[in-house]
């Protein structure tokens, strides 16, 4: 794990990470949920999809659209193991602490915050 504010300067350095951003209908969802509910879905997902120590579909598990944590995840590269290794320094094969699922968590709300600021702003 890392800083959080180097981790966001190194992902804006990838295209393939830097391409992920909210649509209109991601922004709605938000509404309609709210940060609150959105956080309790992230961490819903998380323990399901990535917290496990052996994950039978590894680098599949997460859709590329349909959720704006599961957009943020791409972002983030806190989308599968593989990333989580990569990006992240967390090794593969064990399960996830509590302490690796909160600062997953905190990453991707930390762009997701980032991205809803972003897009209401230019709304004005």
């Amino acid at each position: 794990m890392q800083d959080i504010n180097y981790l966001f300067y190194r992902l804006s350095k990838s295209k393939f990470r830097s391409s992920f951003h909210f649509k209109e209908k991601d922004i709605s969802y938000i509404d309609k949920k709210g940060l609150d509910k959105i956080k309790e879905h992230a961490y819903d997902f998380i323990n399901k999809r990535l917290r496990p120590s052996n994950i039978l579909n590894d680098g599949k598990q997460t859709p590329m659209r349909g959720h704006p944590v599961f957009i943020a995840q791409h972002a983030t590269a806190t989308c599968c193991r593989g990333c989580l290794s990569k990006w992240h320094g967390i090794s593969k094969n064990r399960e996830l602490t509590d302490g690796e699922v909160d600062y997953i968590v905190k990453v991707i709300m930390t762009y997701i915050k980032s991205e809803y600021l972003l897009h209401n702003k230019n709304d004005c």
